[in-house]
């Protein structure tokens, strides 16, 4: 392969990627501008990826039934396929339960981060660790002080602000990448 094939492959990759990350960065603005589609699509979106999970564990427990696993596979795959297909059949419940399991996530995160200062607090800016699970923690309590009327907006507008970041850090990169294909 020659240097210039190499030179023309990057500057396509390059405009490809800079038109992913403004996409990306429109599909968080509009998450953010309607919370409630974008937390009913996540909500049907890791339903199927449920459903998935439990035909899978059926399949792993059907080939290895000679070891005794058959049993827990095929109730594992029962749990993750029922827990699958009442999320695609009650999207607005399944947004409810996504929304009560981030604000028990992130109180364990928060108790995670404090516990991770508390053994480094002798390093340098170990401080910042004791930040993160504060605002964490705040993250926590509001999340379950205000479920379920935040429901329809909580998992929506986070999974926004997230699509924004992320857009943003990948055309920041990409312009980056820019730059140096352009001088070679």
């Amino acid at each position: 392969m020659s240097t210039t094939s190499i030179v023309t492959m990057a500057k396509q990759s390059v405009s490809w990627s800079i038109g992913l990350s403004v996409l990306m960065i429109v599909a968080g603005i509009l998450a953010i501008v309607v919370p409630p589609a974008a937390g009913i699509a996540a909500t049907i979106l890791i339903g199927w990826l449920l459903i998935v999970m439990g035909v899978l564990h059926w399949v792993f427990g059907w080939h290895t039934r000679t070891a005794g696993g058959a049993v827990w596979g095929l109730l594992l795959g029962m749990v993750y396929a029922a827990v699958g297909i009442y999320m695609l059949l009650r999207p607005v419940a399944g947004l409810a339960g996504l929304t009560l399991a981030l604000g028990a996530y992130l109180f364990v995160e928060a108790i995670l981060e404090f516990t991770l200062w508390w053994r480094t607090r002798p390093m340098a800016r170990a401080g910042w660790l004791m930040v993160d699970g504060v605002v964490t923690l705040i993250l926590s309590v509001l999340i379950w002080m205000t479920w379920p009327s935040n429901s329809p907006w909580v998992i929506g507008t986070l999974l926004g602000i997230s699509m924004i970041f992320s857009g943003s850090s990948r055309l920041m990169l990409v312009l980056a990448a820019k730059q140096v294909v352009a001088t070679a």
